[in-house]
């Protein structure tokens, strides 16, 4: 991997070939970040095109499965290997699962999720957050979701991924608070992205529902990241309220909310 020299910052986003992961790397390419792209899928190439122009940010996209510990290795591997220190990191890289747990979903789906969702985020981190302390400086964004605030019946694993996420998000606040490193938690509510169809959620509805704008998302996010701050609740007004409300709505009422709102066949 060749390195010209450059002054600008750079950051690595994950989950970047489309939706909110593309859109907080075109973000970062906008504010003066050259970057590491990674994804799963073929689309990382043509994601690095569309966020190459002259005069813009340089871009390593890396095609790696972050579900399994070799991609993560990789991965890790090919941001050393620019010979930068990594300025930022947004660990976007996530998917779901529509469906009954029992009966509805196969094993392998839900382990995937907790692979994808948790383990890499935690393995990313435990590799990319230590150069960052010792540099004393870097700027760190999990996209966590308002998925996080309750109980997900027939999207169970995938909302108890984000919980997980949330609540690791808001300790490294913590614990890095006086390190210069700042860590930032976005919370997208539905957003018009593949997720849906990939989760084969698109009969429920919340997947047939209005989205927002994963363009808006990554923007309020990005902002956010930069300002330093703990939380932002992207995307709509409603996405607002209802994180509002989760906090004093009991657990068992916000179970029958989602579950109307995710169960098969809801948005027929």
């Amino acid at each position: 991997m060749t390195t010209p020299t450059s002054d600008r910052p750079l950051a690595l986003v994950t989950g970047a070939s489309s939706g909110i992961g593309y859109e907080l790397a075109a973000q970062f390419g906008e504010h003066g970040f050259d970057l590491v792209i990674a994804a799963e899928d073929e689309g990382i190439e043509l994601a690095a095109q569309k966020l190459r122009r002259d005069g813009g940010p340089q871009i390593w996209s890396v095609r790696v499965d972050l579900a399994r510990e070799q991609g993560v290795t990789e991965l890790v591997a090919a941001v050393t290997a620019t010979g930068r220190p990594l300025d930022a990191l947004a660990l976007n890289a996530g998917r779901g699962a529509g469906g009954a747990f029992v009966g509805g979903t196969d094993l392998a789906d839900e382990l995937e999720i907790v692979d994808l969702n948790v383990r890499s985020t935690v393995h990313l981190a435990k590799r990319l957050l230590p150069g960052m302390v010792e540099r004393g400086a870097g700027r760190v964004l999990f996209t966590s979701s308002i998925a996080s605030t309750m109980p997900g019946p027939f999207q169970a694993v995938y909302n108890a991924s984000k919980s997980f996420v949330q609540s690791f998000a808001e300790a490294l606040r913590n614990e890095l608070k006086d390190t210069g490193v700042t860590v930032t938690s976005l919370m997208p509510g539905p957003t018009d992205t593949e997720f849906f169809d990939r989760a084969e959620m698109e009969d429920t509805r919340v997947g047939s529902g209005k989205k927002d704008d994963p363009a808006k998302v990554a923007a309020q996010g990005f902002e956010a990241m930069m300002r330093g701050d703990q939380t932002v609740t992207a995307g709509s007004l409603l996405n607002k309220v209802q994180t509002a409300a989760g906090k004093i709505i009991p657990d068992k009422l916000k179970s029958e909310q989602h579950r109307r709102m995710a169960e098969p066949g809801s948005g027929n």
